[in-house]
């Protein structure tokens, strides 16, 4: 079990999330948690919404593959230029996050499965 893991449980990101007050540093927190070890309903709500954001707001990033789970994943370069910061600065994120939470986020795309 990650130290992320142990940070958090269930009713704790929840009364985050609900709280109207909380920064947002502590908010995203408590979804990324929810996200990897919440129960199952609430990742599939998270995920929803996650999916429904991501569409509304960056209408150009499209799924390049979908992880065994059925998570969608993005091409770096193409997540870099919408959210206009460098692939490095992305890799280097989300290997620092791979590390702590003891999870996998980055996959190649001979990983990836994709839908025809």
């Amino acid at each position: 079990m990650s130290d992320f893991e142990k940070q958090w449980n269930t009713e704790m990101a929840m009364s985050i999330m609900a709280n109207k007050t909380v920064d947002s540093e502590t908010w995203a927190e408590a979804v990324e948690w929810l996200m990897l070890y919440g129960p199952p309903h609430i990742q599939e709500i998270l995920n929803q919404a996650s999916h429904v954001a991501t569409s509304e707001h960056f209408p150009e990033l499209k799924p390049s593959g979908y992880n065994p789970d059925g998570t969608p994943l993005y091409d770096v370069q193409a997540l870099a230029k919408a959210l206009n910061i460098s692939a490095e600065d992305i890799l280097e994120k989300l290997h620092k996050k791979e590390e702590e939470q003891e999870t996998r986020h980055l996959f190649a795309e001979e990983d990836s499965l994709k839908i025809h």
